[in-house]
């Protein structure tokens, strides 16, 4: 767990603060560590600031505190005075230092002209950063600078976090989801992020390998917070929790080893899968952005672990060796089905993440969101309603034999959707005139009456959806996705190639039962 004290806010690298021009700070004694950072700015003169500071501060000070051992006459002080100023710069910065002051700022105005030769030797000494304030920057000057820069890393920081998350979340979706997700976690964290199983083995991993020591140690943090029990060579981390201080088991912890930091997460599912991180650094937002691969590989695990998601792995392994779709459909819930497919209102296709959201609005994991089209198999007893955003054409029910018939009803019942800017339509079996006409002979009638236009599909589906849409050039245009000059070229063509009158209703009906038999 963090120190209370640290604030919430970013930290400031104080090479930053030192490199803005308009403050014009120059650092005169103490080590020159790129790494180095303030947490916030406070001003005081007082001769111990020890009780008003809480760490991490960036501390201004005139000198008005100093006491005056330089003489009336403005000489340099006589030894026996330097030995007390001595002594009182060595007593001021080693309580800045207890206190856990991260650099000292001396302003050489108005009160002093130049920094104590002594103070700049106690800083050397006790390994504190001092900064010269020259008389033209305000102390409000510099603790706005902080401020800024604070800012500019929160804003960085969110921007980090965000990005991270969509990556992770476009992993999640990929056909691989588990390894995707490592590996994108670890690029963004610059480091390693392994799976640990509920034996406490690794499942899969991805990044840089830290280094055996400190791989061991992960592997043993990861034992802490499995909800089965601690690994072996568990190390002594600072844990979320633990014996004495909070839940038995707790959901993550971190450590540093071998100047690898390490950190483990319990994910949600319950299987006793842990996510286990190990970056050279630690840099903000890192947990933030390892808890959403957290909350994603939770999600994934435990798909892959539950009822539903073995049963739907066993129904694929089936159908991909041999089984007949009706053997197949108990497994994944139902018996007779409708297919839906899914248009987004919006412009260009539905991604990954938005077809996953549409088959859980659905009540159905089986969603292929393939092309401009996402299609979705649904139980018969979870009839869908309109959603928000999307544009649906509904299937008849039907049992796993007809689901090659139930997906071209949902395709047609979409275009027609879509040309009458319907939200949802539903394909409405029902008794008809064709059904008096053998379908061998049906089918028969169709090759030969259509021969000259089924070669080419895109003039089958124009001349279907135009039919279907009672001759409609601008309906046709927005259900094919065409311009209107295009359907009137291609039902020219049509009626050319299959040389007839495509204005005579009755060979209109003609065509349309041979289209429904093709």
């Amino acid at each position: 767990m963090p120190d209370p004290a640290v604030p919430p806010t970013p930290p400031v690298r104080l090479s930053a603060l030192l490199a803005r021009e308009d403050l014009a700070l120059r650092r005169i004694a103490g080590p020159d560590d790129p790494a180095a950072v303030v947490h916030w700015v406070h001003t005081s003169e007082m001769a111990d600031p020890y009780p008003y500071l809480l760490g991490g501060e960036l501390l201004l000070t005139a000198g008005v505190h100093i006491p005056e051992a330089a003489g009336s006459d403005g000489g340099p002080p006589c030894s026996s005075e330097a030995e007390s100023l001595g002594d009182y710069f060595d007593d001021y910065v080693a309580r800045i230092v207890a206190a856990g002051g991260a650099a000292l700022g001396f302003g050489v105005a108005p009160v002093h002209d130049t920094v104590p030769r002594a103070l700049v030797a106690a800083c050397e000494t006790y390994g504190l950063p001092l900064l010269e304030v020259p008389p033209q920057t305000t102390f409000s000057g510099v603790a706005r600078a902080v401020w800024q820069l604070m800012a500019q890393a929160r804003l960085a920081e969110l921007r980090r976090v965000t990005e991270a998350q969509q990556s992770l979340t476009a992993a999640a979706s990929r056909p691989d989801p588990v390894p995707s997700v490592l590996r994108q976690l670890a690029q963004r964290l610059g480091g390693r992020a392994v799976l640990y199983g509920p034996e406490g083995a690794e499942i899969a991993g991805a990044g840089r390998n830290p280094g055996e020591e400190a791989g061991a140690a992960l592997a043993g943090l990861a034992g802490v917070v499995r909800p089965t029990g601690g690994g072996p060579g568990s190390p002594h981390p600072t844990a979320a929790g633990g014996p004495g201080g909070g839940p038995p088991h707790p959901t993550s912890a971190t450590d540093t080893v071998a100047g690898t930091h390490l950190a483990a997460y319990a994910l949600g599912a319950g299987h006793g899968f842990v996510l286990g991180v190990a970056t050279p650094e630690r840099a903000p937002g890192d947990h933030t952005v390892a808890s959403v691969a957290a909350v994603l590989l939770s999600l994934l695990t435990g798909e892959q672990q539950s009822g539903t998601g073995a049963a739907r792995s066993s129904a694929l392994v089936r159908l991909l060796l041999g089984a007949p779709p009706e053997e197949v459909a108990p497994l994944l819930g139902g018996r007779r089905w409708v297919v839906v497919h899914a248009r987004p209102d919006g412009q260009g296709p539905a991604d990954a993440v938005a077809a996953s959201a549409l088959g859980a609005a659905l009540g159905s994991a089986l969603v292929d969101p393939a092309g401009d089209v996402v299609r979705v198999l649904v139980p018969a007893d979870r009839a869908p309603d309109p959603l928000s955003g999307w544009t649906l054409g509904v299937s008849a029910a039907a049992a796993p034999e007809d689901w090659p018939a139930a997906d071209t009803q949902a395709a047609r019942a979409l275009a027609r959707a879509r040309a009458t800017r319907t939200p949802l339509l539903r394909h409405g079996p029902r008794p008809a005139l064709a059904d008096l006409v053998p379908p061998g002979e049906a089918a028969a009638h169709a090759r030969a009456l259509l021969s000259p236009v089924t070669a080419h599909p895109a003039l089958t589906e124009t001349l279907r959806t135009w039919l279907s849409l009672h001759g409609s050039w601008d309906r046709t245009a927005v259900a094919l996705s065409v311009h209107r000059n295009t359907v009137r070229q291609r039902v020219a063509r049509c009626a050319a190639l299959l040389e007839t009158d495509l204005d005579d209703p009755d060979v209109r009906m003609e065509l349309w039962f041979a289209l429904r038999h093709i």
